[in-house]
């Protein structure tokens, strides 16, 4: 292929080649030159022109495919336009001619269409400069289309279509030979050559003025007859062009007068008119029609309606949205009046009804609901109603005065009811597409809605009664405030008006329909509501036989509301259920003799009662299975089945019933049938295995019955097909937006499309397409499908004699029926037996012996070859099922040899097509079958797919090779090259009119390129040649006209951009994405968005770039509604969320755009804030955001925020015009988003200084704080819409900008923050969230954000949180009431939500009070806290304690009632029947199940809170209020603490506080014991610290250290959540948990210690019995002792951070010196928390059992130092070694060390310690550890400080200690000598001289000879300095500590020491500043020691002149000096020592 990447063409390549091969190299070598030609210098095109033309033109000559022609002709203009223009008239020339050429051999036909195409290409790319040659040119097309056949037709249509559009207005001349030629192309039998015609017109109309006015007329019944037998293509094409030239023709500005022509004006009653003509008399013209319509015969053909329904949206689609709004309502009366009485023919039977009245509701919804935005779609509903409202009056008219003439009444109903339906069912979709942006609509008393609405209810056609009811339904369900109020209005209706049988129905209708709404509204209903509907319906039916007149509606109603109650689930049910089963019992007879004795009495109006009533049980029970499911008990279905027999019973009598009494039994016994069936299909076989040959029989009756005259193969066989399998058959079937209308031309002529009044019972169902009305077909249908499901699963449970006999019965039915009725049965049966086979192989169930194979395969067999396409693919699903069922390879084999002779003898297309997909679903279902049987089929196939004579052979056989090449996967790859270059070759070969031959090429290539996979990427030659042919193949069907070949052509280029991303041209594939955004076709805009979404996932940003490139470079050929230019890809994806309506495309869109946002939102911050912030603000309320801006002027603080004013009137068009609700809940979702990504990058988005300084570096920077003003203008307007889902996203927005910028200081004002100064706005978008009429859901959010407000601590000023506290104090007042006094609009469940939201935002601002009050308790001592209380403000710590602590005295109650609730909700059901009957305090027992999860929401920061109170209380004093606990009655019903036994008695409070105690404990350890996985870090952290703020105070420690089990079981639960929750925080707080415990049980130990005491004061202290754990014998039992528990905790903690302690790991039970380590930060803080608790254990063992534990706790803290010891700068210990070394110092201070029992065995277990730290020392293996010898020595000076000197003073240990002293002095490191001199001066300052005397012995020495050779060289270094310093300490501290005798010695020797220090006034003047502190230090100290030895002192100046000489020298010298400086140096020298006592004070 490289060899094609030319210039020229290189012919010596292409001679070489074979055929197939060179139409590949030409294809890829025209696409070579398309680019390279752009891409080349003029000149060097002009040098090569002539050679170019040349080998193009011969080209021509070499009969070239269709996309190999338009390749050709496209660069012969481009070659034209670039170069010079010479030549070209030769060209055309040439062109003409071999068009005129008489030539008419097929061989010779593609040379013919290139010319044709090259012509077309050249005139459109040069246009004028071809001067008037045109004419010639589009004569000579013209004569040549005469004789042309259809692909010669289709070429010169478009061909024409190009010339017209690159000649614009030069080709007037022909315009009308243009007209007539495409006129009889319109109406060709090609369809293909219909949407060519189509194309020309549309092109022609933009110049040529007669279409849109003197022939409009002509031009609309041409398009009216081109709909006739059209496709779905032609109606697309010819809509556009009719609904355009009409638009054309309101809109044109007509030329001047001075024009020729005198054209019209034509109006819009004109235009509709046409229009109508079209949709209510076809395309029989004016006059023609009236004879048929004199016979009454005539009926318009579906397709012209369906055609000129898409019409009137193109038409209006064309005017716009604005034209629209102006002119709605004479739109409106036009549309309604289309099925009005004025029109009897669109409405004549009921199937033209439902099928105009679909058209109708198609038009509204895709021009009303895709065009106007939200404010237009509410002045619409409101026209609409105004329509509702005066055809009612009309019909109250005729009622009123219709008893005399009722005839005319009736027509007058028949009149309205049409038009009534479609206006109610459009004003409920516009209602429900509105949502909560409706509420002002409603709200409106002037438009009346909900009144108009209801009264039609009582319109007396049941259509209308239905469409009322179901508009109600979707009010209720846009509008969830509404839902009950509306079903109190019709219940009460409906009991008032109970003797009307209009009232009966309607009303029940809008029940059900409503109760149908409840699933959609998550804040559902009151639970009382089930009470009254269940009383009412049983009222209904017991009063059914009173009236006759009334007992038929009745029963229905009765029914249908039972019906209907069951689909609120088991919650609302289980309370009647015994009630149902019981009316369910009684409607049927008990016996079958009752059911003869039936049969004898009545009549046929009893028997029509009869049957509605036990249809609708049937129903009602159907709807309790499919709806309650978990109340299906053993027991209850126990009751449900009895009544079965007999409704069989029933069943198998109807037929004779129906003889008896006649016809007008006929549709309520189809009826009950069907809704039997439907039951039997939901239970399981089993319930009704007595009767399933009777049932078997009646299925075989009706599927082989005589009276069914239609075959709906529509709707009964696609369920049983493939969904692969359909795409190869009609077009209808696949996806489009005009499903809804094109559905009719699919079910076929005489069968109705579904609609409501069928089954008035689908009401209250779940629709399946979304928010559409339920479309139930007609029951003679729908029943037949139910016994084809149902006739599957009974014959599956049949014994198999009977399956055979039923099987051949079937058989022989097909046989014994001719004509159109052997189809019908044929048709029933086969689906039936499919059905059948789909079931066994879904159960893996069997299909019995030989002989039931025989008729099976007969009946598929037979279908294989049926003249119905959808019958062949039903037949060969059940082909291959058949195989998969019998699973015998013998047998599969033989299947598909009969294929496979078949294929090679039949000569039909029907049979080759039907055994070809056979073949395919075999291997579908069997995988490889085997390799040789794989050879065989592909070769067939490939013969069968080159059959050009007959294209739907080849699309079934490339379809089917489809299937085999996916089923196959790797054992494929040796026909991958053939199969690729048959699939080239027919891309290059087929005819574009072909376009379901194309489809199947696409999936035969997407399935080879997946199967070949990554294997794509290699770079071997065969590898890259299928790559390029892959790639080519991709190129030929992108360029395909058929828009389901560019959506296959993207797919197969998806899945090589996923298998070799390299290979594929990013920018051309995005460039097509993008011009295919927003194709008129489904299918293609979904294969566009799940292409781009894939791509963003690896390179958005690479896409987006692409995208805006491509906008800005192309001028004509994006025509997207979207602008990329402007708003970028991203935008355009935004705006096509917005007018979007399909589910998984809108769902894509948004996976694609978070993708988007993921990669690159915090690169183009501006612009993702942009787009979010104009999408938000293009429907920002304007009254809304005015109130914001008054506030702020009222406070003077007018900050960025001014600016929201100003933003709409500045006149620029906004991007997005009116966004729906829904796109603006996501745009506010991003904004979260954009947050969490900006939270992962640079720190600068959170930091103003910093972000504003990189700003200013470059101004390309961009941080998030810079936009913070945006993120809280688009928070507000979220916040303060209409739509409540929009509320709650900005009220999340809000939250989550708060949490993240609230500790942002601002650079401006030192000491506050940068939210301040937005507190008005904050403010004022709560506000509204507290009002009476807000949903609960949204108030709970605000109560969220409310606390995290006050929480932040952004607001210091009390008078401004007062503000939103006060928002806070009002909720409560109104939650205190409790559960009862909420609103009645909801279900109770979301009353506990909202009291729930309120109680857990005060317990958050609650906490947050008392830890701010703590803080600023703790620090005072410091003076450094001063400044931060300066900075605050005016608020005082306790300033928001004190708001709080008002209202703690209710919110304590609550709270406790609350907590209890939540402890009872979550007891296991087996104490279910122990819970109050009434439910708690904020619950009703009802509904428990949906408030556990508003109770799972909040209990733990409520249970924070509390243990927080009661600690605060200090469990000490008896509050009167609190302590009785009767006083809490009002609050909740059950009071406090004696679940709901109320007596007088009052319990001490030492009873109430350890009911409260038990509570939080329990609940904590409940929750802790066993934590979800969904359980957040919020509640475990809550949960813990609750724990902790127990723990604090003294009277819960006793409970627990008296409760040994109770600390235990806690220490468990504890370890547990350290092993499962990996996060620091939780086991910081659960380790601090364990310490208090630990502390209490020391606590209780030393109290049981002192009382014994006390108690035993005389006797002797040995009798004393021991106490704390261990007892006499030391022994601890694992599971009852909580030291052990403890030990297990923290070993674990230990060894998870160091691993190395665990001597499992490190394979030796000694301490084994690895190389030490740092931690973490947390992994430091851990450990260091463990090391405290594992010191405190020996204090609560008895001396035995601390001998037990010793050695682990020494073991583990000496290893913690080991392990962690590192050296670090300046000397400094980690905090880990710090930690270690305090915890030894605790231990060995224990006074366990001293006590008697345990004295001797603590000493030789410490000494055994130190040596193990000494040991530390050594060398390992030879190597030396790099340990810290601070940290060592520092160890050991902690053993001689703190043990008995009897455990240091042996000599061996005491030797080895002063070594490691002696050896340190040696280190030159400065610090440690520092250090190593601090820690000597300890030592020897220790009273006890038998352990101090030996070190000052051996190293007094040292010290001093150190001390001299600082002072022989002068120090330079502040380090120096230190070690004088510390060195002259250690020796002034011996000579205190000296005795008598020696002490002179001493002084002898450090006054010369320091003498030397001294200078004389010359040198102090030039001395360097370190020996000037020297000087200084030394002076001071002489001046120190000389007065308190003087005798000594004088002495030695008495010895030494020149000392003396010195010291005097420099005193004088001093004096001056020293007054300034004495300050000075005291002060340094004081810092020194105070940092060497802190140092001490850590560990020493």
């Amino acid at each position: 292929m490289e060899l094609a990447h030319s210039l020229l063409l290189n012919e010596e390549a292409y001679n070489q080649l074979g055929e197939v091969q060179k139409a590949e190299f030409i294809f890829d070598w025209l696409r070579y030159l398309e680019k390279l030609l752009v891409a080349t210098s003029r000149s060097d095109v002009k040098e090569k022109q002539k050679t170019l033309v040349e080998q193009l033109l011969s080209l021509l000559n070499s009969s070239p495919g269709p996309p190999t022609r338009k390749l050709l002709a496209k660069n012969l203009a481009l070659l034209y336009s670039i170069g010079d223009t010479f030549s070209v008239y030769e060209t055309i020339d040439k062109c003409n001619e071999l068009i005129r050429s008489k030539d008419d051999s097929p061989s010779y036909l593609p040379t013919k269409l290139a010319a044709v195409v090259c012509l077309g290409s050249l005139y459109k790319k040069l246009g004028r400069i071809l001067g008037n040659t045109f004419t010639d040119t589009v004569g000579n097309i013209l004569k040549a289309m005469k004789s042309a056949e259809s692909q010669g037709r289709y070429e010169i249509m478009l061909s024409l279509q190009n010339i017209l559009n690159g000649l614009g207005a030069a080709a007037t001349p022909c315009h009308r030979d243009v007209y007539k030629a495409a006129r009889s192309c319109l109406t060709d039998r090609s369809m293909a050559v219909r949407c060519a015609a189509a194309k020309c017109l549309l092109e022609l109309q933009n110049e040529a003025v007669f279409m849109w006015s003197t022939d409009l007329d002509s031009v609309a019944t041409l398009c009216f007859k081109s709909f006739e037998g059209s496709n779905y293509d032609v109606r697309i094409s010819v809509s556009k062009l009719l609904g355009t030239v009409l638009a054309k023709a309101i809109i044109a500005k007509h030329p001047g007068a001075a024009s020729r022509q005198s054209t019209r004006r034509v109006s819009l009653e004109e235009v509709l008119e046409l229009l109508g003509t079209g949709f209510l008399r076809g395309s029989s013209g004016f006059l023609r029609a009236s004879g048929d319509m004199l016979k009454g015969t005539s009926s318009v053909s579906r397709d012209v309606r369906v055609g000129v329904t898409q019409a009137y949206v193109v038409f209006i689609s064309t005017l716009g949205g604005a034209w629209l709004e102006k002119n709605f309502a004479a739109f409106l009366s036009h549309i309604l009046s289309l099925v009005s009485q004025s029109h009897p023919k669109a409405t004549q039977t009921q199937i033209d009804a439902v099928c105009s009245r679909r058209c109708v509701s198609f038009i509204l919804r895709a021009t009303v609901g895709g065009l106007l935005g939200e404010k237009a779609q509410i002045a619409a509903a409101k026209d609409i109603c105004q329509a509702v409202w005066k055809l009612k009056k009309v019909m109250d008219a005729v009622m009123s005065d219709g008893n005399l003439e009722t005839r005319l009444g009736s027509a007058d109903v028949a009149a309205s009811q049409h038009m009534l339906v479609c206006a109610l069912q459009e004003l409920g979709n516009l209602i429900h597409s509105l949502g909560t942006t409706a509420a002002p609509l409603l709200q409106d008393s002037s438009a009346g809605i909900l009144d108009n609405v209801i009264s039609v209810t009582l319109h007396p056609s049941i259509s209308v009664r239905l469409a009322a009811a179901w508009c109600l339904h979707c009010i209720a369900v846009a509008l969830p405030s509404y839902l009950t109020p509306l079903l109190d209005r019709c219940l009460e209706r409906l009991t008032v008006l109970k003797s009307s049988p209009e009232a009966v129905t309607g009303f029940s209708f809008a029940v059900a329909a409503l109760l149908g709404a409840v699933k959609h509204c998550p804040l559902g209903i009151p639970h009382g509501k089930g009470k009254i509907i269940m009383a009412l319906a049983e009222d209904l039916l017991c009063s059914a036989a009173q009236n006759s007149r009334l007992s038929a509606q009745r029963t229905q109603a009765g029914w249908l509301l039972i019906a209907a109650l069951m689909t609120l689930g088991p919650a609302f049910v289980g309370h009647h259920l015994a009630r149902v089963l019981l009316l369910w019992k009684c409607v049927f007879p008990v016996s079958p003799e009752d059911l003869e004795s039936e049969k004898s009495r009545g009549d046929s109006f009893t028997w029509q009662v009869t049957l509605e009533g036990r249809a609708g049980a049937l129903c009602a029970i159907k709807s309790f299975v499919a709806h309650c499911g978990d109340l299906l008990t053993e027991e209850v279905i126990q009751h449900l089945v009895p009544p079965l027999p007999c409704a069989v019973d029933l069943l198998t009598q109807l037929s004779s019933i129906l003889k008896t009494y006649g016809s007008p039994l006929k549709t309520p016994s189809v009826v009950y049938r069907q809704r039997l069936y439907e039951l039997l299909i939901l239970l399981s076989p089993e319930t009704y295995e007595g009767n399933l040959s009777a049932i078997l029989k009646e299925l075989t009756a009706d599927l082989t019955a005589l009276d069914i005259q239609v075959a709906a193969s529509t709707f009964l066989l696609p369920p049983l097909c493939h969904q692969d399998d359909l795409l190869i058959l009609s077009p209808l079937l696949q996806e489009t937006d005009h499903r809804f209308i094109e559905e009719q031309l699919l079910l076929g002529s005489g069968i109705a499309c579904g609609s409501l009044e069928y089954d008035p019972y689908s009401i209250y169902e779940k629709d399946v397409e979304g928010d559409s009305v339920p479309k139930p077909l007609p029951p003679t249908l729908s029943v037949t499908s139910s016994a084809v499901k149902l006739f599957g699963v009974v014959c599956a449970h049949v014994g198999e004699a009977q399956r055979l006999l039923v099987l051949e019965q079937l058989l022989d039915s097909i046989k014994h029926t001719k004509g159109a009725r052997q189809q019908v049965v044929q048709l029933h049966v086969v689906s039936a037996v499919s059905s059948f086979l789909k079931y066994v192989a879904g159960s893996k169930g069997h299909l019995g012996p030989e002989e039931v194979r025989r008729p099976v395969l007969a009946l598929v067999m037979g279908a294989l070859e049926s003249p119905n396409p959808l019958l062949r693919c039903a037949a060969a699903e059940a082909w291959a099922r058949l195989a998969q069922v019998v699973d015998d390879g013998v047998f599969t084999a033989a299947l598909a040899q009969v294929s496979f002779d078949k294929l090679k003898s039949a000569r039909d297309a029907v049979t080759r097509t039907g055994h070809s997909l056979a073949l395919g679903s075999l291997h579908r279902y069997l995988g490889g079958i085997s390799s040789q049987h794989l050879n065989s089929c592909v070769g067939i196939l490939y013969t069968l797919s080159q059959d050009s004579t007959s294209p739907d052979v080849q699309t079934w056989a490339l379809h089917s090779l489809s299937l085999i090449i996916d089923s196959a996967g790797p054992l494929y790859y040796t026909h991958a090259e053939p199969t690729l270059s048959l699939i080239i070759m027919l891309l290059l070969n087929v005819p574009p009119t072909h376009a379901e031959v194309h489809q199947s090429l696409g999936r035969s290539l997407n399935a080879l390129i997946t199967t070949l996979g990554p294997e794509l990427q290699g770079n071997s030659t065969s590898v890259s040649t299928l790559r390029s042919s892959c790639l080519l193949g991709c190129a030929v069907m992108q360029d395909n006209p058929d828009c389901l070949v560019q959506a296959q052509a993207i797919s197969c280029l998806q899945q090589l951009h996923m298998f070799a991303p390299r290979h594929v041209n990013l920018s051309s594939l995005v460039s097509c994405l993008c011009v295919n955004l927003c194709s008129p076709y489904l299918l293609l805009r979904r294969a566009v968005l799940a292409c781009l979404r894939q791509l963003v996932q690896r390179e958005a940003a690479e896409v987006s770039e692409h995208a805006v490139m491509l906008a800005k470079n192309s001028r004509e050929e994006l025509t997207l509604d979207a602008n990329i230019r402007e708003v970028g890809l991203e935008g355009a994806l935004l705006t096509l969320l917005d007018k979007e309506t399909d589910r998984k495309l809108c769902h894509d869109i948004k996976e694609t755009l978070n993708h988007m946002l993921t990669s690159m939102a915090v690169d183009k911050l501006s612009f993702w804030l942009k787009l979010c912030k104009d999408v938000l603000a293009a429907s920002a309320d304007f009254a809304a955001v005015t109130c914001v801006d008054t506030m702020q002027e009222e406070e003077g603080d007018r900050g960025d925020d001014a600016s929201v004013l100003t933003s709409r009137s500045d006149g620029r068009p906004y991007p997005f015009t009116n966004p729906r609700w829904a796109t603006r809940v996501f745009a506010a979702e991003c904004v979260c988003r954009i947050i969490t990504q900006c939270e992962n990058a640079h720190s600068a988005h959170f930091d103003v200084a910093l972000a504003q300084d990189l700003k200013k570096k470059d101004s390309r920077n961009d941080f998030l704080v810079l936009h913070l003003a945006d993120l809280i203008r688009m928070a507000f307007m979220a916040a303060t819409d209409h739509s409540d889902q929009l509320r709650l996203s900005g009220l999340e927005t809000l939250l989550v900008v708060i949490r993240r910028f609230a500790t942002i200081p601002e650079p401006e004002f030192p000491g506050h923050v940068i939210l301040e100064q937005y507190q008005a706005n904050v403010g004022a978008a709560l506000r509204p969230a507290f009002t009476s009429e807000t949903p609960p859901d949204v108030t709970a959010k605000a109560c969220q954000v409310c606390s995290a407000w006050i929480a932040s601590g952004v607001v210091s000023d009390l008078n401004d949180i007062r503000r939103v506290h006060q928002l806070l104090v009002a909720s409560l007042t109104k939650i205190q009431v409790g559960k009862e006094a909420l609103s009645h609009l909801y279900n109770e469940s979301a009353s506990t939500m909202e009291i729930l939201a309120v109680l857990k935002a005060w317990a958050e601002v609650y906490i947050i009070a008392v830890e701010r009050h703590k803080n600023h308790r703790q620090p005072l001592k410091t003076p450094a806290c001063s400044e931060e209380g300066v900075g605050n403000g005016s608020i005082s710590p306790d300033g928001l304690l004190d708001l709080v602590h008002a209202d703690l005295g209710t919110l304590s109650r609550l709270w406790l009632a609350a907590l209890q609730d939540f402890a009872l909700l979550t007891l296991p059901s087996e104490f279910a029947s122990q819970l109050p009957v009434e439910g708690g305090a904020f619950y009703t027992a009802e509904t428990s199940e949906n408030a556990k999860l508003h109770y799972y929401n909040s209990w733990a920061l409520i249970l924070h809170a509390t243990a927080l109170w009661l600690t605060g209380t200090g469990f000490v004093v008896a509050d009167p209020d609190e302590g009785a606990p009767h006083l809490s009655r009002p609050v909740t019903p059950t009071s406090m603490c004696q679940g709901s036994s109320s007596g007088p008695t009052v319990k001490s409070p030492e009873d109430v506080y350890t009911e409260r105690f038990h509570l939080i404990l329990g609940i904590s350890v409940k929750f802790l014991c066993s934590l979800r996985s969904d359980a957040t870090m919020e509640s475990i952290t809550a949960c813990l610290h609750a724990l902790q703020a127990l723990l604090d105070v003294p009277w819960p420690r006793s409970k627990i250290g008296s409760d040994q089990d109770l600390g235990i079981e806690l220490l468990n639960v504890l370890h547990r959540v350290i092993l499962t929750r990996e996060s620091p925080s939780i086991q910081l707080a659960s380790l601090e948990v364990v310490r208090q415990i630990i502390c209490a049980a020391q606590e209780h130990v030393k109290e049981k210690r002192r009382s014994a005491e006390v108690d035993d004061g005389a006797a002797e202290k040995e009798t004393l019995p021991e106490f704390g754990e261990g007892k006499d014998t030391g022994g601890l039992v694992p599971g009852k002792s909580l030291v052990f528990a403890t030990l297990e905790l923290c070993v674990c903690i230990l060894v998870r951070q160091l691993p190395g302690l665990n001597p499992k790991l490190t394979g030796s039970p000694g301490v084994k010196a690895t190389k030490p380590q740092m931690l973490s930060e947390d992994g430091s803080r851990l450990v260091s928390a463990a090391l405290v608790i594992l010191s405190e254990l020996p204090a609560v063992c008895s001396p035995e059992g601390s001998i037990s534990i010793l050695p682990t706790i020494l073991y583990l803290t000496i290893g913690v130092l080991r392990e962690t010891a590192v050296k670090l700068p300046g000397g400094q210990l980690s905090s880990t070694v710090a930690a270690s070394l305090q915890a030894l110092k605790g231990i060995l201070a224990s006074p366990m060390a001293r006590a008697e029992k345990s004295h001797t065995a603590w000493t030789d277990l410490l000494r055994s310690a130190l040596t193990t730290i000494l040991d530390c020392w050594d060398p390992v293996d030879g190597t030396h550890q790099e340990l810290d010898e601070v940290s060592l020595l520092t160890a050991i000076t902690v053993f001689i400080l703190s043990t008995s000197p009897e455990v240091t003073t042996i000599p061996c240990l005491q030797k080895r200690c002063i070594e490691k002293f002696k050896a340190t002095l040696e280190i030159k490191d400065p610090m440690v000598q520092i250090k190593t001199y601090q820690l000597l001066l300890s030592i020897f300052q220790y009273p006890n001289p038998a352990v101090s005397y030996p070190y000052i012995y051996s190293l007094v020495s040292s010290i001093v000879e150190k001390l001299q050779e600082i002072d022989r060289r002068k120090p330079e270094e502040t380090t120096e300095l230190q070690i004088f310093q510390e060195g002259i300490k250690v020796l002034e501290a011996l000579v205190a500590v000296a005795e008598e005798q020696h002490r002179s010695q001493l002084v002898a020797c450090l006054l010369p020491i320091l003498i030397s220090f001294l200078l004389d006034e010359n040198a102090l003047g030039s001395a360097t500043s370190i020996m000037r502190n020297l000087h200084d230090f030394a002076l001071q100290n002489l001046m120190q020691i000389g007065p308190q030895y003087s005798s000594v002192f004088k002495s030695v100046m008495a010895s030494s002149p020149a000392l003396k000489a010195r010291l005097e020298a420099a005193i004088k010298g001093n004096q001056e000096t020293v007054k300034v400086k004495t300050p000075t140096s005291k002060h340094t020298n004081n810092s020194g020592k105070s940092s060497s006592i802190q140092l001490k004070t850590n560990f020493l």
